[in-house]
This record gives structure tokens, C-alpha cells and sequence, in this order.
């Protein structure tokens, strides 16, 4: 067995690599009392390349530092866990390709990880075809609208829809009901489009003009005519590589006299808010997942959580303050193994034979208390549904950092049931 865990070993650090991570090395004394000591192997679909690449490399180094940890205490069921990294390119049909080779080439129990929306489309039926959980750690509404299936699931970061929801009565109150919405024309983006649409309305606000633009685009100016005269307040969302660009651009568009502005930090992710150019961005707002810098009233689980990742009060590498972090979203990794552990465990899983048992396991959770295990904050799972429900925050710059402003609760981020997985097969 310890000859069989070395010759894996090498292998998995070979593709781990080459994908931005490299899993941590457990001592096997630790696991001397699992009935087996193979590991859990994890495959994690990782965005090394393509758009998503800036997350990538944050959701690998937080894989990295949550199995590190995990392992520390004794891995799952006493067994260490093991991280194959796969490159899905940021595409879907590779996204497909990456999990069969998880299910059938790599011979992994469980895949993990994946964020962009149009990647997890594109993968969740080939989970569902080779019966391999999987548990993505995206934003989109797509697991809980019931577009996928019983294998998918998303436990450790919240969707659009309650997110969106949650914000809207803050946004009408404060900062205009007249909104022109800048997105990316793909899945992830229209889920803003239709569910801040409808949340604004509900508090008597309207639309006047939905912009949509290309994820790949490289120069966004050639949009901004579009936003109607009579707009008070812009609402923008942008990923992939040129969100500098996109938010440049916007300040030099309007000068020193704009709307006002809302944003989600993803048109921000990995920026530095000190960047030439962005010095406008004083006194507007952003969503965060989780807050980037560190807050007056920050919590151990928090402390613990960044230095674990190796990120400063800033939200930056503790190793080089130029490279920000993906804050917002990262957490979602570290939780959502955390579930997979509490899953596996309250499943007393040995191997592939009890996935399903796992996925119920899952599904019969609820509350899920902040903790170093859920740094971000409370949460409340649906097992029908899939999805896992969550505070959120609104920060606004000021003096060049995003400084919380208001937390939303758990019930603010509730919408009805739109789906029952636990009526399907497996």
C-alpha cells in the first residue's frame, strides 16, 4: 500500500503541476486507523487557463491550504486526501472531458471545484452519465434552477438569485431605481440580467437598458453610449482577463461626473484597487462574497482562513502585494471540501460504491454555522434544491479600500423551491 501511495503520489503531483497546485503531503502515521489508508482522491476541475485563470490559480492555492489542514487532523474517515488538478481550459466541452477522465482515467471519488457557469453546463451531464458527485463551487443559478442533476450539487458559496435578491432593497434605497445593467452576455451574466431585473422591480425600481457584452471582449467603450441619459444608477458585472480595462474605461467615459455605481466585485477580482485609473472608483459600491480586506470587527475563522491561504489584511499574497486575491469567491473551495469531509464522514464512505450514500448524506444538512470550517459566514443548505443560502456584503471604497457597509441575513437570500433532486434517481 505504501509503495502504491508514493507511485500515485508522483503521478497526481505531475498533473497537480501542471494545473497551478500541488496537493499537500500527508504523514501516513496519521492514518494508520482508517480501515483503509488509500487516500480520497479528489479531482479538481481547475480553470488554470482561459478566462477563468485568475481564479484558478486562487481556487487552487485555497484546495491546496484546505487539504493541507484536512489532512493536519486526520483526512476523511482517516484517510488522507489527494487532489488530481485537470486544466478545463475555462470551457465547457473540455469542462466534459476533464470529469470523465476524473470518473474513468483518474479513478477519483468525488470532482470538485469548477466556477464558471458555462463550464459547469457543459460538465454536469457527463457527472450524471458516469454517476461521480459533483460539487461545483460557481455562483450561477443553474444547480438550483434544476437544469442539472442529482450528482450536482453546490454547498459551499451562493447563487445569483439570492444574492441579487438579497442586495436590491439596499440598491433602491440608497442608490437610485433607475439602473442600466452591464453584464457578460453568458450564462453567469444573464442570471443577473433576469434576477435583478425582477428583484428591482419588486422595490418599485426599473431596468432602462440591459448591456450585454462578450466575455472574451478586450475594449468595452463602444458600449457606454448605450447607457440611457435618465440613468442614476450603473450596476456592472464583468470576469475574465480585462476587467482592469472594463473598469478603466468606465471612469474615463464618464469623468468626474457619473451615476452612481454598483458592482460586483468579480469586475474587480484579482485587481489591485490601488491601479492607475481606477481612483474614481471612490465612494461607489461593490458585492462582496466575502470581504476582501480585513474588517474592524473580523472574526478568528476569518484570521485563520487567510493565513492558511497565505493572504495579508489586504487581500493580497503575503508573498508578493501585487497579487490579489480572488477573496470573494475563494472561500467556496475551503467550504465546500469541508462539506465533502462532513458528507463523506456522516456517510461512512469507503469508495465509489457509496457515492449515492454520500449525495444523500449531503443532502440531509441544514445548518451550517460559521466556524473555521465556513469562514465566510452562517449558512443554510437545501438539500432539495442543491443550494447553499448565505449572509452577503456591500462594501464601499473608501481611502482606497472596500470598507462593509451592510450584511444581509440569511433570510433576506431565500427564494422558493424551484426543484426537488432528492425525488430523482440515481
Amino acid at each position: 500500500m505504501t509503495n502504491t501511495f508514493k507511485t500515485d503520489r508522483r503521478t497526481l503531483l505531475k498533473g497537480a503541476a501542471a494545473g497551478g497546485l500541488l496537493a499537500a503531503a500527508p504523514l501516513a502515521h496519521r492514518f494508520a486507523s482508517a480501515q483503509s489508508s488509500a487516500p480520497i482522491r479528489i479531482g479538481f476541475q481547475q480553470h488554470s487557463t482561459g478566462i477563468g485563470a485568475a481564479y484558478g490559480r486562487w481556487y487552487g492555492r485555497t484546495t491546496e491550504a484546505a487539504v493541507k489542514r484536512i489532512n493536519a487532523e486526520g483526512g476523511i474517515n482517516g484517510r488522507p486526501i489527494e487532489i488530481v488538478a485537470e486544466d478545463d481550459g475555462t470551457d465547457p466541452k473540455r469542462g466534459a472531458e476533464v470529469v470523465e477522465k476524473f470518473a474513468n482515467q483518474h479513478n477519483c471519488d468525488v470532482a470538485f471545484g469548477t466556477l464558471f457557469s458555462h463550464v459547469v453546463y457543459g460538465s454536469a451531464p457527463a457527472a450524471g452519465e458516469q454517476k461521480i458527485p459533483y460539487f461545483v463551487v460557481s455562483e450561477g443559478h443553474h444547480v438550483a434552477s434544476g437544469a442539472l442533476n442529482r450528482y450536482t450539487l453546490q454547498p459551499g458559496i451562493t447563487d445569483v438569485k439570492s444574492q441579487v435578491q438579497a442586495m436590491a432593497p439596499y440598491v433602491a434605497e440608497n442608490l437610485g431605481k433607475k439602473i442600466t445593467m452591464i453584464f457578460p452576455d453568458f450564462a453567469f451574466g444573464h442570471d443577473h440580467r433576469d434576477y435583478f431585473t425582477a428583484a428591482i422591480e419588486a422595490q418599485g425600481g426599473e431596468v432602462l437598458e440591459h448591456i450585454a457584452i462578450p466575455p472574451t471582449e478586450t475594449s468595452f467603450t463602444k458600449y457606454f453610449p448605450k447607457i440611457p441619459r435618465e440613468t442614476e444608477l450603473i450596476y456592472h458585472v464583468m470576469v475574465g482577463p480585462a476587467v482592469l480595462t472594463f473598469v478603466k474605461e468606465l471612469g474615463e467615459f464618464f469623468g468626474p461626473s457619473r451615476p452612481e455605481l454598483f458592482g460586483f466585485i468579480d469586475s474587480l477580482e484579482a485587481v489591485d484597487l490601488g491601479s492607475p485609473g481606477l481612483e474614481f472608483l471612490e465612494g461607489t459600491y461593490f458585492w462582496e462574497g466575502n470581504p476582501r480586506y480585513a474588517q474592524a470587527d473580523q472574526t478568528s475563522h476569518d484570521k485563520l482562513f487567510r493565513a492558511a491561504v497565505g493572504v495579508d489584511d489586504n487581500g493580497a499574497s503575503i508573498s508578493d502585494p501585487k497579487d490579489i486575491s480572488t477573496y470573494a469567491h475563494m472561500f467556496g473551495c475551503w467550504e465546500t471540501l469541508y462539506v465533502i469531509k462532513a458528507g463523506m464522514e456522516a456517510a461512512g464512505y469507503q469508495g465509489p460504491a457509496d457515492r449515492a450514500k454520500l449525495i444523500e448524506a449531503v443532502e440531509a444538512m441544514t445548518d451550517m454555522p460559521e466556524s473555521d470550517m465556513h469562514p465566510q459566514g452562517p449558512k443554510l443548505f437545501n438539500g432539495k434544491t442543491h443550494q447553499v443560502f448565505g449572509v452577503q456584503y456591500i462594501s464601499r471604497v473608501e481611502g482606497g479600500r472596500l470598507n462593509k457597509v451592510h450584511t444581509t441575513s440569511i433570510q433576506d437570500t431565500l427564494y422558493p423551491d424551484e426543484v426537488d433532486y432528492t425525488s430523482q434517481s440515481f
